[in-house]
């Protein structure tokens, strides 16, 4: 008998950023703008904002595949930005985003833990359907392109708000 934690899927990406936590930070969060900086985010719309808590609707490209999800958004400044994913897909979908400044650097870690509670295939699914042809990829993809943008100094946005 499978146990829920051989059916859960569990992905690590990470990075190391040149700069500023904050700037690095501010970035990450301001997912409306995601579009301008990210070529495979096709859109985030904002749906609701309350105060650190922003509902998102996101869709990306896997190469030519699309996706697209519903997410609820909590930032804690300059620390972690999480991710619970309701509705589509990859609804219940938890999704951590972490900072941690070392010596003007920044390193940035997106987690992915998800599990599909379908008898027999779904740790099969999750695994190596969702986390290691979707997941893992878009999620580098998209630590890359922040990357690029805060190490180039590229001005996104002019407001704070993904950072209240």
């Amino acid at each position: 008998m499978a146990t829920k934690t051989s059916r859960m899927m569990h992905t690590e990406n990470g990075i190391e950023i040149r700069g500023d936590v904050k700037r690095i930070f501010q970035i990450a969060a301001q997912v409306n703008k995601w579009p301008e900086i990210l070529p495979h985010y096709r859109w985030v719309r904002v749906l609701q904002r309350k105060k650190r808590r922003t509902t998102v609707e996101m869709a990306a490209r896997r190469g030519r595949i699309p996706v697209s999800w519903t997410a609820v958004q909590e930032v804690f400044p300059y620390e972690r930005i999480t991710y619970k994913h309701i509705k589509g897909f990859t609804t219940g979908m938890d999704v951590t985003w972490s900072f941690k400044p070392v010596q003007g650097r920044v390193e940035v870690v997106i987690t992915h833990d998800f599990s599909l509670a379908w008898p027999l295939v779904g740790g099969f699914v999750s695994k190596y359907i969702v986390g290691a042809l979707f997941v893992k990829p878009i999620a580098s993809r998209t630590l890359y392109h922040i990357k690029q943008t805060a190490e180039s100094g590229k001005i996104v946005g002019h407001s704070a708000e993904g950072t209240r």
